[in-house]
């Protein structure tokens, strides 16, 4: 009698839990719901679409190493991008794509073209105002929750590719601003884990938005960019 009691009791609290986190799933944001607040936050989809290339500059510190350097990367509608890193005492690394192909210049390694999974995420990253384009660029595009960044709640959207690790952007839930981005990259290393937080600054409800980046690649490297 105990026995089936406590089985009761066990199957009472398990379909309670199941509904509240039915509840709590129901009260989320579509992605599309997500993403057109977005848009709408840094200025309407047509102010985007007049922006056609794009320059950002930064700095690059490895602690590690204890290496510095800077970094500019510009962008060209609708899918071409050069990063070039000038790190001292390592000389000049750089990485593009042209929209099919997708290459790195190193000191280290010489020229090499990307190719499987490393071309795909580099070709998907050098897709221009890239938020318009998600449900076309990812298999899946779903928000999976929300989660606290930097003091504020923010929901996450989860891109899937067909190939390669998911995406997650992350969106402040009252200004609709996205604050942050966190992905996996292959790379000849292996896996890097990278998380860019987003600073746009004051007032930029009003206009298209001039963003201050702060990007964690794998343990070791770090950098800060302004476009």
């Amino acid at each position: 009698m105990k026995r089936a009691v406590t089985l009761l009791i066990a199957a009472a609290i398990g379909l309670t839990a199941v509904r509240l986190s039915a509840q709590a799933q129901s009260a989320l944001p579509t992605a599309d719901q997500v993403l057109e607040k977005y848009i709408t936050a840094v200025g309407g989809r047509e102010a985007m679409e007049k922006v056609t290339s794009r320059v950002s500059t930064g700095t690059v510190e490895i602690p590690e190493m204890g290496a510095t350097g800077t970094i500019t990367i510009s962008e060209k509608a609708p899918n071409k991008s050069l990063a070039v890193f000038e790190i001292a005492g390592m000389g000049q690394v750089r990485q593009g794509s042209d929209g099919t192909a997708a290459w790195e210049d190193s000191p280290m390694s010489g020229v090499r073209d990307k190719s499987g999974t490393e071309l795909a995420d580099t070709l998907r990253g050098s897709i221009f105002n890239s938020e318009l384009k998600l449900k076309t660029l990812y298999k899946t595009v779903v928000v999976s929750g929300k989660e606290v960044v930097d003091g504020k709640d923010a929901y996450v959207v989860v891109c899937t590719p067909a190939e390669g690790a998911p995406n997650k952007l992350y969106f402040d839930a009252t200004s609709g601003l996205m604050v942050k981005q966190s992905s996996t990259r292959d790379t000849p290393q292996g896996p890097m884990d990278i998380d860019v937080l987003v600073s746009p600054p004051a007032g930029v409800e009003d206009s298209l938005p001039q963003s201050a980046l702060k990007g964690s690649f794998g343990p070791d490297t770090h950098a800060t960019c302004r476009s």
